[in-house]
């Protein structure tokens, strides 16, 4: 990931909006319950120097993350998943990985921000392609 490369692919996010449709918000919450779980849980097991301890909540980050279009938080898990399973493989500890897992709680706060921000209904929403962000600002007028 570059300092140019967008956090958040909004087409993605977008479009799990419209397949969730109004199931959207409680599945975000998930995500933000069990990626909070995730992160807390890779950082535990770097301190305690447990690879086999790394590999789901990276898998389970990685995959959420994607599913919302999250994709640099999701090539971050994907990347200590990976190191970690090719760890226990060579029975040692990726410790190569310690600048990664400094970036993934910054990372994941910054996505959930952007993430609540898109999601809040107080938020006016982007225009949808193809569509003029035309507003009725008679509506309601007498």
């Amino acid at each position: 990931m570059t300092e140019s490369d967008p956090i958040v692919d909004w087409g993605i996010f977008q479009r799990t909006r419209a397949e969730l449709g109004p199931g959207f918000v409680r599945i975000l919450g998930y995500f933000r319950e069990d990626g909070e779980k995730s992160v807390a849980k890779i950082e535990d097991a770097m301190h305690r120097r447990d690879a086999t301890g790394l590999v789901i909540p990276a898998h389970t980050l990685k995959s959420e993350a994607r599913q919302f279009g999250a994709e640099p938080l999701g090539a971050l898990a994907e990347e200590i998943e990976f190191a970690a399973r090719r760890a226990i493989e060579q029975r040692t500890f990726p410790d190569d990985l310690v600048p990664s897992v400094a970036r993934l709680r910054p990372l994941y706060q910054q996505t959930m921000e952007l993430f609540d921000k898109e999601a809040n209904p107080l938020v006016s929403r982007r225009p949808v392609f193809g569509r003029s962000n035309v507003h009725n600002q008679s509506f309601g007028r007498a």
